[in-house]
């Protein structure tokens, strides 16, 4: 089997999930991760065994004074790989764009980096086929990654003729939290739509989406409310199933106690997922409405790791390892574990 060699740029918050999603995929080998900092973020990658770059020249002399073991630079690395996901902090993507080209490497970069970077963003389900060869792509953000799953669903069934969403923002990653965030208040954004609206259209075009945004004072996942004009009268059935046949939602319900975000956050731990991941949109079955041609739902963002699936799928349309999304959608699932029930028995758990 043809082994796509893959490099990660950036071994943070995303960059880890990335790295360790691409180990997980028979058609991809991860050849070395590659980041500037000396503290644990990076010495944990050395202790998982992991080929360690220095993502800047002049970092590597400080790295290995503290005891990591640099492999070389990021020239070093890119030499040797196919495609490389740049999960650096926001705008150093965009700085980083002409290394890969000079190396001939196909690039991921990240939500943080705008779409005019790449000319093209991307959400599997929705556009996995425009991807396939190019250059490069960019992974929408985790917000826009839940809103083009969820509303793409409903524009699938024939269902959806707008959208209006509002969400509720987590202060800061809990890695960080004592660095930066807001305590008992919430922030208003001061711009409708948010950006998270437009940024969807950058996937799909046709969306007659609107949303509005606030911050609050909590690490871990966003909670987004949604309302949707329907193009006819519908059942509460009708949108479930429609749901239910888009990939990466699965659905979580009030009444088995899975309540708030925290409850999420624990039940996947319980499940045994790797750092507590959620990679599926958590949906609120029990608290869906329907109206009429009127829905009105909610759901979870865990915005951690939601866009890790996608960001491996963008590897396969970037090299051509895969022509169809279903077939890459349902192997990367397949390697995560991704479900569409928590709390079913095995029979009754759906992979996406």
């Amino acid at each position: 089997m043809r082994k796509v060699k893959v490099a990660v740029n950036g071994y943070g918050v995303i960059g880890k999930r990335v790295a360790d999603a691409v180990k997980q995929q028979e058609d991809m080998e991860l050849v070395g991760v590659a980041d500037v900092v000396t503290d644990y973020r990076i010495k944990t990658a050395a202790v998982l065994g992991l080929d360690i770059y220095a993502a800047l020249p002049d970092k590597a002399q400080a790295m290995r004074a503290a005891d990591i073991p640099v492999a070389g630079t990021l020239d070093d690395l890119l030499r040797k790989v196919d495609v490389v996901a740049d999960c650096t902090p926001k705008k150093i993507g965009a700085a980083n764009k002409i290394l890969y080209e000079q190396a001939g490497v196909r690039a991921i970069y990240q939500g943080g980096e705008s779409h005019a970077l790449t000319g093209h963003s991307f959400v599997a389900q929705a556009n996995y086929e425009t991807a396939i060869g190019r250059s490069s792509t960019r992974v929408v953000s985790c917000n826009t990654t839940s809103i083009v799953r969820t509303l793409g669903a409903l524009k699938k069934a024939g269902l959806l003729k707008r959208a209006r969403g509002t969400l509720i923002r987590r202060a800061s990653d809990p890695w960080e939290a004592h660095l930066d965030g807001i305590m008992n208040t919430v922030i208003p954004e001061k711009t409708i739509p948010s950006h998270q609206g437009p940024d969807a259209k950058t996937v799909d075009p046709d969306l007659d989406v609107v949303t509005i945004a606030a911050k609050a004072s909590h690490n871990s996942s966003h909670l987004h409310t949604w309302w949707v004009e329907l193009t006819r009268s519908a059942s509460k059935e009708e949108l479930l199933a429609a749901f239910r046949l888009a990939p990466r939602i699965a659905f979580i319900r009030m009444h088995e106690g899975v309540a708030a975000l925290n409850s999420t956050i624990e039940l996947m731990s319980d499940l045994g997922r790797r750092r507590g991941d959620l990679w599926e949109v958590a949906l609120w079955e029990d608290v869906l409405t329907v109206n009429g041609n009127e829905a009105y739902y909610t759901y979870q963002v865990f915005n951690q790791a939601i866009v890790v699936p996608e960001t491996i799928d963008a590897i396969r349309a970037l090299t051509g390892l895969e022509s169809q999304a279903e077939r890459s959608i349902q192997k990367t699932d397949q390697a995560l574990g991704i479900a569409k029930e928590f709390l079913r028995s095995s029979e009754h758990v759906l992979m996406a």
